[in-house]
């Protein structure tokens, strides 16, 4: 259907209906979750839009802002206001140990790299630190793009001992496949999550607006005799995970 006949205000613009950008809104959201308006589609400017809708620009504004808001929408410069593409959610469980290979192939996804660098490198303070490194150590490093059925999803910076990780270009699709056939797979971790904005470079790298909400989250990997193997510190499309924990009531005796 054209935008032009989604927008006519007889389908839509009632006297009671309340406010008139919401209504405008409601008609953009709802055509576009139902795919009337596909994604990548532009929609008219501002000035267009308020002579089709007999509305003004303001209230055209006004409707528009929450679309973006909800990432419904993105305003690019130069190119005006584009349904976004639309991302299938993935739902991580913080319960499990798993790589972003097996967690995509559970889902039937297929999952693929971008390499952005990898090899040996003098450790940062923060690598060190975390891995536990002495002095004049070295460290592996592999850092990627993570997509999913080419959509991407995740930039992920590992870092790793030498002695675990000795030649970083065997790492071909799976790090904890490499692991787990050196006998180094971890099988705990502690990871740290927060809500960032992305910045230029990697909001460019997963194709979003820079701004964009996205998640950042740090990872310590351990071995069973408890010593740590990898250090990761990923960066995920804020639209594109859901992480999902669960929660128990404490034993008797150790409720607060």
């Amino acid at each position: 259907m054209d935008v032009r006949e989604i927008l006519d205000p007889r389908g839509w613009l009632l006297p009671h209906g309340g406010p008139r950008y919401m209504q405008l809104r409601r008609r953009l959201e709802s055509a576009i979750e139902s795919g009337q308006i596909a994604p990548g589609t532009p929609l008219p400017p501002e000035r267009e839009i308020a002579e089709m809708t007999t509305l003004s620009r303001v209230t055209v504004r006004k409707a528009i802002q929450p679309l973006v808001a909800a990432g419904l929408v993105e305003q690019r410069r130069g190119s005006g206001t584009i349904v976004a593409p639309r991302v299938a959610k993935v739902e991580q469980s913080l319960s499990i140990l798993t790589s972003f290979t097996e967690d995509m192939a559970r889902r039937g996804r297929k999952s693929a790299s971008v390499w952005l660098a990898r090899g040996i490198f003098l450790p940062s303070p923060e690598e060190m630190i975390a891995l536990g490194l002495a002095a004049g150590d070295s460290v592996s490093r592999i850092t990627r793009l993570r997509l999913a059925d080419d959509d991407p999803m995740a930039i992920e910076r590992a870092a790793l001992p030498c002695d675990i990780l000795p030649d970083p270009l065997t790492v071909e699709r799976s790090l904890y496949e490499v692991l787990e056939r050196d006998g180094n797979r971890p099988v705990r971790a502690l990871q740290r999550i927060s809500a960032i904005n992305l910045n230029e470079e990697d909001a460019a790298l997963l194709g979003v607006p820079e701004g964009d909400a996205g998640l950042r989250i740090e990872r310590t990997s351990y071995l069973p005799e408890g010593r740590v193997v990898e250090f990761t510190r990923s960066v995920y499309r804020g639209d594109a995970y859901d992480f999902v924990a669960e929660l128990r009531l404490a034993e008797e005796g150790t409720r607060t």
